[in-house]
């Protein structure tokens, strides 16, 4: 297989310098610092860094492994879903076995909630969580790849050129999936490119074609690769978009210049509204 540990999920043993890695970057504490303090933080932020850092490494201290950092961060995700959403309902997964690894291709509303409920539903259903496919244009800033690869995602490389790196890529992305499926591991990958801002569900032919390519070296015909890749359709449906308001400024200026251009921290800001805006009533369907 094609070298892939640059977008692969972060392992055990890579979690200590990871963790240490975030500690002193200062834009993450800076994101933490206004995420927890908002307005206070700017002016306050001589006071308020040191202490940050000092909390988050007296929490490190028992973050050894990725379970470890995924034990530290269900609290937190379950303290977001107390406050942002009025009812979490899930169909579907008793239907599924515990002991057996899936690919769940869902629709894409929600840049971090929608793998983050998928892997609520199944931690609290006693299924393992999954391996996150995530776009190269989310980790353009280090401390956001570093968490995102913490939290078992790995990343899809968008922008490639030419047809020998497109078959290239593909290929290799295809067979990390399949070999993380026979592997055990069960993946979350969104059912076309970007989150559907118009709220229109289609999945796009070119998904499928990708997770079948793993099985051309195995001489397997579309129908037996994508049967072995053991796929789940996902369904999430969230009563209120805390990105709404984002997503029908996007779609507007797309229509009137044809053609729209994302600001720097455009993505950052879609994360920390979809985790921190109120949801209403959420469901989740598997199958």
């Amino acid at each position: 297989m094609t070298d892939i540990s640059d977008i692969e999920p972060y392992s055990d043993q890579d979690v200590p310098q990871v963790i240490d890695r975030l500690i002193n970057d200062d834009e993450f504490i800076k994101a933490i610092g206004q995420l927890k303090f908002k307005g206070w933080f700017t002016p306050l932020s001589f006071i308020l860094r040191p202490r940050i850092r000092s909390f988050l490494r007296s929490k490190a201290q028992v973050i050894q492994t990725i379970q470890d950092f995924q034990s530290a961060v269900e609290p937190q995700l379950a303290n977001v879903l107390s406050r942002t959403t009025e009812t979490f309902t899930v169909s579907g997964l008793d239907h599924l076995n515990p002991e057996q690894s899936y690919l769940f291709l869902s629709n894409h509303r929600d840049i971090a909630m929608d793998p983050a409920f998928v892997n609520w539903a199944l931690y609290n259903g006693g299924f393992h969580t999954v391996r996150i496919a995530i776009g190269d244009n989310l980790v353009k800033k280090p401390f956001v790849g570093d968490l995102m690869r913490l939290n078992k995602s790995f990343i899809v490389k968008r922008n490639v050129s030419g047809p020998r790196e497109m078959l290239q890529t593909y290929s290799a992305l295809s067979g990390y999936i399949r070999q993380s499926i026979e592997d055990g591991h069960s993946i979350w990958i969104a059912h076309r490119e970007g989150r559907a801002k118009d709220g229109i569900d289609r999945t796009d032919p070119a998904i499928l074609k990708m997770i079948a390519m793993a099985g051309k070296p195995r001489n397997e015909s579309f129908e037996e690769a994508v049967r072995a890749a053991q796929i789940v359709p996902v369904s999430i449906s969230y009563e209120f978009d805390p990105c709404a308001p984002m997503k029908a400024r996007e779609l507007a200026m797309t229509e009137r210049d044809g053609y729209y251009t994302k600001r720097p921290d455009e993505d950052v800001q879609s994360i920390a509204a979809g985790i921190m805006g109120w949801k209403g009533r959420v469901h989740l369907h598997f199958g």
